[in-house]
């Protein structure tokens, strides 16, 4: 004989069951959470691009520094990269480096292809990472005085390093931090 009506189960039976790791269907028991971890959050506005102060062929307003990298790009290169990593880095031992990899590869317009591309993050510079590299594969040293350039008309005395500038910023005389970071710190 079999029954076709379930059986009444005890009231105890119908509560949340005691949590012992094994994982169950609890369907019944849950209720809808209020979650804020789907809510949209918003999202900062992309600020737009500042273009370079100069252009790529401006040498001519700054001819020593020209012809200093034209003849020597490692100590213009070591003086971007300076300013660049903050003092973190001398600008002899970036220069070094730059010289080094021109010597054993001759290949040295990747590693400033790769400075380029932080300077723009930094700046907020309008390029990409493909013309940075057409920029200093073509022409390295116009890429590099242009880079100078843009230190200077943004306050920098480039040939005094960060720390100088840094120095020379404490006097009053130049402003010498990046634009703000756009947007706000979520977690």
């Amino acid at each position: 004989m079999s029954y076709s009506t379930p059986l009444p189960q005890p009231s105890y039976a119908r509560e949340r069951p005691v949590a012992t790791g094994v994982p169950i269907d609890d369907s019944p028991f849950q209720k809808t959470p209020i979650s804020f971890q789907n809510q949209p959050r918003p999202q900062p506005q992309p600020q737009p691009l500042v273009p370079w102060s100069t252009g790529l062929c401006g040498c001519f307003d700054d001819c020593s520094n020209c012809c200093l990298t034209c003849w020597c790009p490692c100590i213009t290169f070591g003086q971007i990269s300076e300013i660049l990593d903050r003092g973190s880095s001398a600008c002899g031992v970036n220069g070094a480096l730059y010289t080094l990899i021109a010597i054993l590869t001759g290949c040295s317009w990747v590693y400033s292809c790769m400075y380029r591309s932080k300077f723009r993050k930094t700046y907020n510079l309008e390029g990409n990472s493909c013309t940075d590299c057409l920029i200093h594969f073509c022409c390295e040293p116009c890429a590099l005085c242009q880079e100078y350039r843009e230190l200077k008309n943004k306050g920098f005395d480039v040939s005094l390093g960060w720390h100088g500038n840094m120095e020379r910023g404490r006097e009053g005389d130049v402003a010498l931090t990046p634009p703000a970071a756009y947007g706000s710190m979520e977690r």
